[in-house]
């Protein structure tokens, strides 16, 4: 058995996160459901690699995400913190209040209620006899989603979700490195946290690596800088592969300040240096990019947003739960597991690990034969800052295809889908083929949750395939209309992520320690002093020489 620990860091990671537990939620109910597609119910996928089996205290059997989700304090909407599965019930008062017997002045907020989707999910495990309508649900999801747990249909184990204690804040003020510097290390969290962390590790039989999703774009970046120190003390040969993520409302200021730079670059310097692969997930608008291409999304709606982001997160990682066999199967290609990934994207010539995320979503059909819709063509980063222009024969590539489609109704075959790669680099003929590509397949589509948002546009048909022609007049399609997707996504290490790590280097030396720099306050009243700020400084440089050699040799003649 080889284990996967997930850990999701704040808002919009636990969003992502949370579609991430939809589609793994609905993949175990498609396999073991006999009238749905075979496709499914034979998908050779262990789901063991990231969920744990246990009981309730009534001795009911359960099946858990083995996760360890970290949000401030009132985030978590209707559900408790306990979990579905678990509940015990637990009063809100304290017994130790009977010893006082002064003035009590409580302040309590009034309970949030369950949207319609939420309801529905509690009246099929009440088994209450009313129904509400899915068309109904599907409707509402887009104005009634306030936070990750609004559209969660996962049911979580007690250890999992961990609200920051005495941390009442909202989400926008919590904003920079600097706020969340010491919030990990004081009142107890750190250990808290890392109990429950331990809790999970430790009942791993041969854990392969740790899935860290952070939202780095304020105080989070600092608490999972904290959380993942103390980890490299605890598991040092256990990899560790960090996404981190930002939805695009976190960008939405049309110029960053002083201390948005500041923060970019001490957030990836002290990230960075505590993982095996970095990648950074995040654009500043998915709307008019080419992700957008048969998608309808806003900006605006974290609900929306963090679903693309999940789908590739879902099939870039799908290979490292693929049943291994001796030979490939007729439904999966070429598994491997966290460390192989890390070995090829890093162990290459170039020790680089910040990597590049692509999607595509839908991939489209295996049969188009025209340049524009090869698969390569039609992948898009969702890594920030990316020079695509950039030709490095040097690059290392690992791709993963899910549910691939032959034409418009025919899923494809694994060979199929490898011919077609090889045949997308073989008409690439304006780029330079990569050092070395890995290929992963699985026949196995992205399944369409319920609450998945409607995002897919009229010229998307039910198995994700894309149309000559539009299917309906509705501009917003979601999972009545679409039950499965077969998505691209491929790792890249690139010379292409120089503009992302040169930018924060140079705003790092530039605002936070030349002399008299514009931003050394802002460094100083988070804690930094100049020696620290170099530090940093040089494990930037480092990243950047090694994708760029000719770096080190004008610093040294400067």
């Amino acid at each position: 058995m080889r284990e996967i620990v997930t850990i999701q860091v704040g808002e919009f990671a636990n969003f992502v996160g949370s579609h991430f537990w939809n589609f793994q939620d609905e993949l175990l109910g498609l396999a073991s459901d006999p009238e749905s597609d075979p496709i499914f119910r034979n998908h050779n996928l262990n789901m063991d690699v990231l969920y744990r089996s246990g009981e309730t205290h009534q001795g009911v059997a359960t099946y858990t995400p083995r996760l360890v989700s970290v949000n401030l304090k009132g985030s978590l909407g209707t559900m408790s913190s306990r979990g579905t599965l678990y509940n015990e019930g637990s009063s809100s008062r304290s017994v130790s209040s009977t010893t006082w017997f002064g003035d009590v002045d409580t302040q309590r907020s009034e309970p949030r209620k369950r949207n319609l989707f939420l309801q529905s999910l509690y009246e099929e495990e009440q088994k209450v006899g009313k129904e509400i309508e899915d068309k109904d649900i599907v409707g509402s999801l887009d104005e009634d989603v306030e936070c990750w747990t609004d559209f969660s249909k996962s049911h979580y184990h007690p250890q999992s979700l961990y609200e920051l204690n005495g941390l009442w804040m909202d989400s926008k003020d919590f904003n920079n490195y600097g706020i969340g510097k010491d919030v990990f290390s004081e009142a107890s969290r750190g250990e808290e946290i890392c109990d429950r962390l331990r809790f999970f590790v430790e009942e791993c039989d041969h854990i392969q690596g740790i899935k860290f999703l952070v939202d780095d774009s304020g105080g989070f970046s600092a608490v999972a800088a904290d959380f993942l120190e103390n980890m490299a003390d605890e598991y040092t040969n256990v990899p560790v592969l960090l996404y981190s993520v930002r939805s695009p409302m976190s960008q939405m200021s049309p110029k960053k300040t002083v201390s948005n730079k500041l923060h970019d670059a001490i957030s990836l310097s002290r990230l960075s240096s505590l993982c095996k692969l970095f990648t950074p997930i995040g654009l500043p608008s998915l709307t008019g990019s080419k992700a957008s291409k048969y998608l309808n999304l806003g900006d605006e709606k974290p609900y929306r947003s963090s679903a693309v982001y999940a789908a590739a997160l879902h099939a870039s990682t799908i290979p490292f739960r693929m049943q291994p066999t001796s030979s490939d199967s007729s439904e999966v290609s070429t598994s491997m597991d966290v460390n192989t990934l890390v070995q090829l994207l890093t162990g290459r010539g170039r020790q680089n690990i910040v990597t590049i995320l692509d999607s595509a979503m839908p991939a489209p059909t295996l049969a188009g034969k025209q340049l524009e819709n090869t698969l390569l063509t039609n992948l898009q980063s969702l890594t920030p800052e990316v020079n695509e222009d950039v030709e490095d024969n040097q690059a290392v590539e690992s791709m993963c295809i899910l549910g691939a489609l032959r034409s418009e109704d025919k899923e494809a075959l694994v060979s199929e889908v490898k011919n077609a790669v090889d045949a997308s680099y073989e008409q690439a003929i304006t780029k330079t083929k990569p050092l070395f590509c890995n290929l992963s397949v699985s026949r196995c589509p992205l399944p369409v949750p319920l609450p998945f948002p409607s995002i897919f546009g009229n010229l998307v048909g039910i198995k994700g395939e894309i149309l000559s022609s539009p299917v309906s007049d509705s501009l917003y399609r979601g999972s009545l209309d679409v039950h499965s997707i077969p998505v691209a996504t491929r790792w890249r290490s690139s010379s292409a992520i120089l503009p992302f790590l040169e930018s924060r280097m140079g705003n790092l030396e530039k605002l936070g320690i030349q002399w008299g720099a514009m931003g050394s306050d802002v460094v100083r009243s988070w804690g930094f002093g100049r020696e620290e700020l170099q530090e940093m400084r040089e494990n930037l440089s480092k990243m950047v020489s090694e994708l760029n050699p000719q770096f080190f040799e004008s610093s040294d003649s400067d």
